[in-house]
């Protein structure tokens, strides 16, 4: 498992290419996985942690526990052939030493990468002092390192959506690479003058979240982003359209077609 789960991860990382940016379709369970990784052209995938959690029946923000959390990982890293990247919030713990031993028991999972906030709580603020969030980016490579898995750490920086300040988010994103992050996920450049100017400001490469009032993807890739993912967007994508088929169904109307999609 660990050299199959190394391997992935060195692929992983491989994809993240300024320009030729990684798209993740994100994904919370097995049948989820396999079937966005049957799409054509589909490389790597990645959960989201809120959609995960809501098919738990809990709220996002840690509402899941950490059993439950490495359990999904490794239902949807077992599922598919492609790396898996998980959504691992804050890392369910509190201290250094569990946060290390929670990454260690989410690479035996299978997982090949994951993404680590630095929010304290939700919604997205306040931040952990950047000190104190630096050293957890440092300790989930210390963890990565132990396992002998280059798990591919995608830090998150929540200052701008949580209302904080510009040069505060730019500093994080430099200090997380500098801790070993190989990518940081800035989330409130909603803008194309935004994406510019984290690209322009970042050491590093720029991981981002869209939706349709966000950047054309063509557009981000041509501005240089390495990795573009839809977090809750995509459960929401797929509930919109089991809602619109249990009306049309219950209104005694046409079949919709997708009823017969072989799965």
């Amino acid at each position: 498992m660990t050299t199959t789960t190394a391997a992935k991860a060195e692929l992983l990382r491989s994809l993240h290419v300024p320009g030729t940016p990684l798209i993740v379709t994100n994904v919370w369970d097995a049948v989820t996985a396999r079937i966005v990784a049957g799409a054509p052209g589909v490389k790597a995938l990645a959960t989201a942690s809120h959609a995960v959690s809501f098919a738990h029946g809990v709220d996002d923000g840690e509402g899941l526990t950490v059993d439950q959390a490495i359990e999904t990982a490794r239902l949807v890293s077992a599922a598919v052939d492609i790396p898996v990247s998980v959504d691992f919030e804050k890392g369910y713990s509190a201290d250094i030493a569990g946060l290390e031993a929670n990454i260690a028991r989410l690479i035996e999972a299978g997982a090949a990468g994951l993404n680590i906030e630095d929010s304290v709580g939700a919604p997205k603020a306040p931040t952990f002092p950047i000190e104190v969030a630096t050293e957890r980016v440092a300790a989930v490579r210390r963890a990565a390192e132990a396992s002998g898995v280059p798990l591919v750490i995608n830090a998150r920086v929540d200052t701008l959506a949580g209302g904080g300040e510009w040069d505060d988010a730019i500093a994080r994103a430099n200090s997380y690479l500098g801790a070993g992050a190989d990518v940081v996920f800035v989330l409130g450049l909603g803008t194309e003058e935004l994406v510019k100017r984290a690209l322009a400001e970042i050491d590093g490469k720029v991981s981002v979240i869209s939706n349709p009032g966000s950047v054309p993807l063509r557009r981000l890739a041509d501005l240089g982003v390495s990795r573009v993912s839809f977090g809750p967007g995509t459960l929401g994508l797929t509930l919109a359209h089991l809602q619109a088929a249990a009306t049309q169904l219950t209104a005694l109307g046409d079949y919709p077609e997708e009823l017969g999609f072989q799965y």
